[in-house]
């Protein structure tokens, strides 16, 4: 029998308005026993491919470029994992930030920070993106804060647990918004909308496995909001806030990226300033959070983590301390740390490929 094999493939920000020292997308095979990466692949030419997705097949990937108009499809070679730039197509608005498949994978969907838009761009059976038919604007009040909520700012869309609705936290408008995907005509209809504290800049969300439960890591107050969800019509109602730092720092931090482990047992955070990873314990019963601990990310600005396919590790992305950091995932849900971490410019995203 073949043994499957483990890639990752890693986004970065490589121009200086963003202070990028990132070149590329680069390819590392992982060592799925103990954690390393080990350097396949740099394809370089690409401007702030700052974003990435793969399709469940694990045959293309797909990346959206920060500070850019535009998302790009790329071919994956199957037994090196190498990867080529398949084509392009512009995504409507400003700063592309996140992207994700609807539950069919026939569209990937965009979401334009900078211009307050979503794009749903259709996927040939080859792969390649398509043009996107219409628009849909993004409207709401505004929030408080001077500088970073001066535009409503899409953070991200991913796709809930039912399939049916995409959400997005609104960083510049202190809520969040849930859509339906009409395929027919290829565009996003609001479906539902939660407002956040004023101020609160919610970033990313992520879905409880099982229970009807929403969590969101709010970027300006750094804090972590529990959300019920009406799997019927996509309304969140909010549970309970709580600050995603030790009650003990006092100093500057941002709240960046969220995620729930497969069990279900806990919601982790990176907060930026801090430079850490929380991890908080979920009540099964009723969805709310309680803190277990706070691991140090070895280097600054922790835009983005992830768990690899068996969850076994955390990666994390150090945006400013040019690095991947490895935690080993305990079988209580804490983390414990490693020996491995790879050095790369202004890391942004890691997506993994098991083939």
């Amino acid at each position: 029998m073949k043994s499957s094999r483990l890639f990752a493939y890693v986004g970065s920000y490589t121009t200086p308005e963003r202070q990028g020292r990132g070149n590329g997308i680069n390819v590392y095979g992982v060592d799925p026993r103990r954690g390393t990466l080990g350097h396949v692949q740099h394809l370089g030419g690409l401007e702030n491919p700052s974003f990435l997705a793969l399709n469940a097949a694990g045959t293309h990937l797909y990346s959206v470029h920060g500070d850019r108009s535009e998302a790009t499809s790329y071919t994956i070679d199957p037994q090196t994992g190498r990867i080529a730039i398949l084509n392009r197509q512009p995504t409507g608005g400003f700063n592309p930030i996140h992207l994700a498949f609807d539950a069919e994978a026939r569209f990937l969907i965009v979401s334009n920070y900078g211009s307050d838009s979503i794009a749903a761009l259709p996927i040939d059976r080859d792969g390649a993106l398509g043009p996107y038919s219409t628009l849909t604007a993004i409207k709401a009040p505004l929030g408080p804060h001077r500088r970073e909520q001066t535009n409503v700012r899409p953070h991200h869309n991913p796709l809930d647990r039912t399939g049916r609705f995409f959400y997005l936290p609104c960083k510049g408008a202190d809520c969040v918004i849930g859509y339906r995907l009409d395929h027919r005509r290829g565009v996003l209809v609001e479906a539902s909308r939660v407002a956040a504290r004023p101020g609160a800049g919610p970033r990313h969300i992520d879905f409880h496995p099982t229970g009807a439960f929403a969590y969101v890591i709010n970027e300006l107050d750094s804090t972590i909001t529990t959300y019920r969800q009406d799997r019927r019509s996509g309304r969140l109602a909010p549970l309970q806030t709580i600050p995603s730092t030790p009650p003990d720092f006092t100093g500057y931090s941002t709240g960046a990226e969220i995620w729930i482990d497969g069990p279900g047992r806990a919601v982790y955070v990176s907060n930026r300033g801090h430079d850490s990873i929380g991890v908080f314990a979920i009540d099964r019963r009723t969805g709310t959070l309680s803190p277990k601990q706070w691991v140090p990310t070895h280097g600054g600005v922790p835009r983005f983590f992830t768990f690899d396919p068996a969850q076994r590790f955390l990666f994390v992305a150090n945006q400013g301390g040019a690095s991947i950091v490895v935690y080993r995932v305990r079988r209580n849900g804490l983390l414990a740390p490693t020996q491995a971490r790879v050095k790369v410019g202004s890391p942004a995203c890691i997506v993994f490929r098991q083939w």
